[in-house]
């Protein structure tokens, strides 16, 4: 899906990316947070004018996937390709993702240069061969520190994340020289504070790193999936050192240079806290051994929870999004999970909740709002915009009010990664709407026909319309499909177009929706919910 935007051209993209998602099963509601959010980001950004570019993929490589495909009695390509064209890329597509690149890891674009990578890292004495022993969980594809594992009442020793037992692995590898980086993080995270978020996700990388980093296993002998060690085909490249380079293979490391300088590195990596220490620690320290820039920030999201559990679905409790979308709406699928968890500390799902904040804030505050002005606007002016000719302290309020919206939404979205401050800052702004047109009452003025007071009523029906304009600019990156419902309600149709590619900021620009514009009472946006069907 292409995005609507004004790209200011000659300058750095503005990069984010998702992680690339295992692909060893459908997605759930923990993966599409995440890119949710990167989504709404590049949104708001294309918004601002300014040339964007936003990736997701797929991680297709390991022994995890080998074993899975082995499992459905297929080859790990044939598993990939069919969980890749008939699970992932059409859940991005159903959520309107307007992602500008899918990368895949089994593509030839990216295995290609992820051996040059390698093979220059080597030739640089960046790598060597020896040997390891130790825990190794399957499920993150990561061997395990002693403050990693957690035991079982038997005495096993468990993986802390997938409450499963981890193997002990022996193996000749080839090893990165990632204990040589550690003062070169800590001095970059020192110089750079803002380079992982939130702060505790800061905190524990650089204790971590504090206590000593070890070498790097960078390969793999003991199974064949993955990209061969350029050196030595008996190996092949550890499927983390795989996976992170996808965010310089997809635009055009080593193939495509002028792509390259105007995109990499990423402005934002948006992932999960539990692959914190790969993107912090272990992809900047490859990026500093090949002379490259490191991204600008790392951005850890916490953990949907259900009942007390990460999501999962090891864990059962993974969710399809498809499951909330069919009850709620995409539109209020998007904004539910960034308005309802701080982005980067867990948070619980529940039914309930995403029941109570949909009927509140979306079908009552927003969607009646919406529904109110157009039918006073149908009922007392024939569904033709009234000019404001009658402003007062009332209306001035309500200018200020959004101005202040727009401003904090701004730095709260497109600078804090702060969705769900952003989203209230705007809601806040919808309640003063409500509490202006029943302050005003314009239900009661219309009953006063003369010359004042119909100037008076179409004062109060304009500045209410033109702050749902307004509203829809701010939530056009969060609920696309409600923006434009809406527009078409005011009028808006034949600028629409102009009206999403505004600068975030314009949106406070008082006075854009033009007098005389068709006003028609269309569709509910957030219509009354349905009970769900019970078993």
């Amino acid at each position: 899906m292409a995005a609507t935007g004004t790209e200011k051209q000659g300058s750095k993209a503005f990069y984010v990316t998702t992680p690339i998602y295992y692909v060893n099963d459908a997605p759930h509601l923990g993966h599409a947070y995440t890119t949710v959010a990167g989504d709404v980001l590049t949104r708001w950004h294309r918004q601002r004018g300014e040339k964007v570019w936003y990736l997701t993929g797929t991680d297709e490589h390991g022994q995890k996937i080998m074993r899975t495909a082995e499992a459905n009695g297929v080859t790990p390509q044939e598993w990939c390709d069919k969980l890749v064209e008939e699970a992932w890329k059409p859940l991005w597509e159903h959520l309107n993702i307007a992602n500008d690149d899918f990368i895949r890891t089994t593509q030839k674009r990216h295995t290609d240069r992820v051996q040059e990578f390698v093979q220059d890292l080597y030739d640089k004495d960046e790598i060597y061969k020896g040997g390891y022993e130790g825990p190794y969980c399957v499920g993150c594809e990561e061997y395990k520190l002693p403050g990693d594992l957690i035991e079982a009442e038997d005495g096993t020793k468990l993986c802390a994340v997938h409450k499963k037992p981890v193997e002990i692995l022996k193996e000749e590898n080839y090893f990165f020289k990632l204990s040589e980086y550690g003062p070169k993080l800590l001095e970059f995270y020192e110089a750079n504070p803002g380079f992982i978020q939130p702060e505790s996700a800061r905190n524990e990388v650089v204790n971590f790193v504090k206590q000593g980093l070890e070498d790097l296993s960078i390969s793999r002998s003991t199974f064949d999936w993955g990209v061969p060690v350029p050196w030595d085909d008996k190996h092949v490249i550890y499927v983390w050192i795989d996976a992170l380079l996808n965010y310089a293979t997809a635009v055009g490391y080593n193939e495509n240079p002028a792509k390259f300088d105007e995109t990499f590195p990423a402005n934002v990596h948006l992932i999960g806290k539990d692959i914190l220490r790969f993107h912090a620690v272990i992809w900047p320290a490859m990026l500093m051994a090949q002379g490259l820039p490191v991204p600008g920030r790392v951005a850890a999201n916490g953990w949907l929870m259900v009942g007390g559990e990460k999501m999962s679905k090891s864990n059962l409790t993974g969710i399809k999004p498809q499951d909330l979308t069919s009850h709620f709406g995409v539109d209020a699928y998007r904004w539910y999970f960034l308005r309802a968890i701080a982005f980067g500390q867990d948070g619980s799902f529940s039914w309930e909740d995403f029941s109570a904040r949909y009927t509140s804030e979306l079908a009552n505050d927003y969607g009646n709002l919406a529904s109110r002005v157009a039918a006073m606007v149908g009922k007392y002016f024939g569904g033709e915009l009234p000019a404001s000719t009658a402003d007062g302290d009332a209306e001035k309020a309500i200018h200020e009010g959004l101005a202040k919206a727009v401003a904090t939404a701004d730095a709260k979205i497109g600078e804090e990664l702060d969705f769900q401050g952003g989203i209230l800052a705007i809601f806040d702004f919808v309640k003063q709407v409500n509490g202006y047109i029943t302050e005003q009452e314009p239900w009661k003025v219309a009953k006063d026909e003369s010359d004042e007071g119909r100037a008076r009523l179409a004062t109060i029906l304009y500045t209410a319309a033109e702050s749902l304009r307004a509203v829809a600019v701010l939530l056009n990156p969060i609920m696309p499909e409600t923006s434009q419902a809406l527009w078409d309600s005011l009028g808006a149709e034949a600028s629409r177009g102009a009206l999403a590619a505004q600068p975030v900021q314009s949106s406070a620009t008082w006075g854009q929706l033009p007098a005389g514009a068709t006003v028609t009472k269309g569709a509910v946006l957030f219509p009354r919910l349905e009970e769900p069907k019970k078993d």
